[in-house]
Formats: C-alpha cells, sequence, structure tokens
C-alpha cells in the first residue's frame, strides 16, 4: 500500500443494501452505526474510477491512472471477475473504497487474499474507516479459507508500517516486489514470442 494510514495501492455481502460493520466496539473508536460497508456492482463502475482517480492524484501520479470503465466492467463485472470491490459508506455518503483480487501460496496450498487498493477520501479520514475496511477484508478472507492477507506500503511511511504492524501484519524484509511493464513488457513478451516460433520450428525439422 501507499499513501497514508487510509489511501494505498492496496464479497461476503451479496445485497447492495446490506449493511456490513467491521470490528468490534472496543478496538474500532467510532460509531459503527455511521459506517456500512457493501459489495460494488456494475452501477459503481464511475465512482470506483473516481476513487482510483483519486488515489493517484494522493499518490501524486495522475497520469498514471488510465483505467477506463469499459475496463473494470470488463475484468471486474463480467463472466468471471479478477478482481473485486469493496464500498465505504460513511452516514450515506461514499467515503472510500477497497479492491481486492486472490492469488495463490503454492507452499501453502491455498488461496490468499491481495489488497491492490485502499483509499478514503480526505473528509472522511480519522473515523476509522481504513481500519473498518482492513479488517472487513481479514474476516473474508478468514471465511474464503485464505492462507494469506498481503498489501504493500511504501517504506517511507512509517506511521502507517507502525499501524499495520499493530494489527498483526509483518514486513517482508527479505522479498523484493519486481514489476515489468510497458514497452520491457512488450520486449519481454516478443522474447517469449520467438522462443515458441524456434521450439515449433525444431519440433518441423524432427518430424521430417
Amino acid at each position: 500500500m501507499r499513501g497514508s494510514l487510509e489511501a494505498a495501492r492496496v464479497q461476503p455481502d451479496s445485497s447492495r443494501g446490506s449493511a456490513i460493520y467491521a470490528g468490534s466496539p472496543h478496538d474500532l473508536s467510532y460509531n459503527r452505526s455511521m459506517l456500512k460497508i457493501r459489495k460494488a456492482t456494475s452501477d459503481d463502475i464511475p465512482l470506483i474510477l473516481e476513487f482510483i482517480r483519486e488515489l493517484a492524484e494522493y499518490e501524486r501520479a495522475p497520469e498514471e491512472a488510465v483505467a477506463t470503465p469499459e475496463d473494470l466492467r470488463r475484468d471486474g463485472f463480467s463472466g468471471e471477475p479478477r478482481f473485486h470491490v469493496e464500498i465505504a459508506e460513511w452516514d450515506g455518503q461514499p467515503a472510500g473504497f477497497a479492491l481486492w483480487f486472490f492469488n495463490y501460496s503454492t507452499w501453502q496450498g491455498k488461496s490468499g487474499l491481495y489488497l491492490e487498493d485502499l483509499f478514503v477520501r480526505p473528509r472522511f479520514r480519522k473515523n476509522g474507516i481504513g481500519k473498518g475496511l482492513l479488517t472487513y477484508l481479514a474476516k473474508v478472507a478468514v471465511e474464503k479459507g485464505c492462507g494469506r492477507y498481503q498489501w504493500q506500503v511504501l517504506d517511507w511511511n512509517t506511521p502507517a508500517i507502525k499501524f499495520y504492524e499493530s494489527l498483526g501484519a509483518k514486513v517482508m524484509k527479505d522479498w523484493l516486489p519486481m514489476r515489468v511493464t510497458g514497452e520491457a513488457l512488450r520486449q519481454l513478451a516478443e522474447q517469449g514470442s520467438a522462443t515458441a516460433n524456434a521450439s515449433q520450428k525444431a519440433k518441423g525439422k524432427r518430424r521430417k
């Protein structure tokens, strides 16, 4: 995750109107009756895009948020979804969101829950909404039999790291994330295509 405690590059509720309150009275310092967390539907696509762009603005990279409504509809709300979204409402107003998906641990032999984005609008912060979303998804992970619940945080964000550690999270100091994007990704894919073509030619010669 990036950003502050409540802004980060980090489906039990099947009814859009159902209220789910995360946490318990002793560990959340807000009025839980003000918070509702619900599963997003395709009607929320414009709102989700607003959240994504607001997060990109917060992280000073607005030009990188290029997702379109069609992208979200294709990958999240049709066929087999590649991601899931929870919307947090505070007193009936859209306050934040969490976008997540399942990954898989070969060592554990279990799925994991990966939190890609967590964002709470500035005017709604300090109400425990970020923690509410985090604990809500922890409940999802347990209910789905996940062995892990993961996200990322920038190494300079000491307050966020301390907060996550207070929730039981551990910094994975021995592991460094690797990423290939843009032109580098296209070049890598071309190498894969060349390898596949060479393999096919070799098979053809052996058949002759």
